[in-house]
């Protein structure tokens, strides 16, 4: 008797420039897969759902797509490759609006537009950075200058915030409260010298040493140094704050993950246990850090008012005196900005590294 002619089960996927679909087959061979004007058709003997069968099925793309499918036979599927005749994202797969009931997203593939952009940008980098190695010299000597310079300086970072937090931390198990109000005197130089260092990471990734964005890196580096070296560095009367002691520790207390992460990430290397509280512990410490440093320039704006430090007055015929406290009263709001901006970041960065399932699509 002849096999019935069925359809099998399809699962897609798309980024700007390409789609994939998964024809759920197996012990396929020499399938007739084409694409005529702007249709694919699919036909091919194999064990689907309905054992084996002739299994058959056509789709009309929603936009032009280049005639020339690329597939690969494993031994449970077909995979599809089709090129968009131009890179745009698609709202959906086919002309009609319903999708066909043997069609479905293949969550194993699927992004969302905004990821996919960042995929694709991250794809242009790599091959921007690739032409920039080869026009340079030898890929893999210049490769392995680059790891040892980022793990030479992920490594001076992570013993300059180590011992600030070992350092911290022991001495209030010793003194207990005390020792908050003279932190910025015990500590503050091998601090000055791991936050004028962070900004080495801005640069690597403005040069495109690293794939980080710039904005976060920007952001956390004038942040920190404003608070640093303005509201601490040019005020005794706020060097001996207990505010100094949580803010330093919170600062160290996220470097202490970051940088030995980096640290192996440049010799391949994947610690679960580190990899799990660099993308966690942030979570509870930059909005408790965002607080000390809010609480330190706060408690600064009268000592500012009192000295009349940084004040200015605005030439003839305005003569306006225009308080420093004014603009530190702005830098309350642009903190709470740059946090957002900065935990959103991150946020992205830990749902790309432990991202639930998508929810399903059509």
């Amino acid at each position: 008797m002849e096999n019935q002619v069925l359809t099998p089960h399809v699962y897609w996927a798309q980024r700007h420039r390409e789609l994939y679909l998964r024809v759920e087959l197996s012990d396929v061979q020499n399938p007739a897969i084409s694409i005529t004007e702007n249709v694919l058709h699919f036909k091919a003997q194999g064990h689907g759902a309905k054992g084996d069968n002739v299994y058959e099925f056509h789709l009309e793309f929603l936009d032009l797509v280049k005639p020339e499918p690329v597939y690969k036979l494993t031994q449970r599927q077909v995979n599809i490759t089709v090129q968009k005749k131009v890179s745009q994202w698609w709202e959906r797969l086919t002309k009609q609006e319903k999708r066909p009931l043997f069609l479905a997203p293949d969550f194993d593939r699927w992004l969302d537009e905004s990821d996919a952009e960042m995929e694709l940008r991250a794809k242009e980098e790599e091959r921007l950075n690739k032409l920039r190695i080869e026009s340079q010299g030898s890929p893999e000597t210049l490769t392995s200058l680059k790891k040892g310079y980022l793990f030479m300086y992920n490594l001076v970072q992570f013993l300059g915030f180590s011992w600030i937090f070992v350092n911290m931390t022991v001495r209030f198990f010793i003194l207990g409260k005390e020792s908050f109000y003279d932190t910025f005197h015990t500590l503050a130089d091998m601090m000055y010298f791991c936050q004028m260092l962070s900004a080495v990471e801005m640069i690597n990734a403005a040069i495109g040493v690293t794939k980080s964005p710039v904005m976060p890196s920007l952001i956390q580096l004038c942040g920190r140094n404003f608070i640093l070296f303005i509201i601490f560095g040019t005020m005794e009367e706020m060097q001996n704050k207990a505010v100094v002691f949580f803010v330093f520790y919170s600062w160290s207390a996220i470097e202490i993950f970051r940088y030995p992460f980096y640290m192996l990430s440049c010799i391949d290397m994947d610690w679960k246990v580190l990899t799990w509280l660099r993308y966690t512990v942030w979570i509870p410490l930059y909005p408790l850090g965002c607080l000390a440093e809010a609480v330190s320039v706060i408690q600064s704006i009268p000592v500012f008012n009192e000295t009349g430090r940084f004040s200015f007055t605005l030439p003839y015929p305005l003569k306006i005196k225009v308080r420093f406290s004014f603009f530190l009263q702005i830098y309350l709001i642009l903190l709470f900005l740059g946090l957002y901006i900065n935990f959103r970041h991150l946020y992205k960065q830990r749902r790309r590294r432990y991202g639930q399932k998508k929810k399903k699509v059509h």
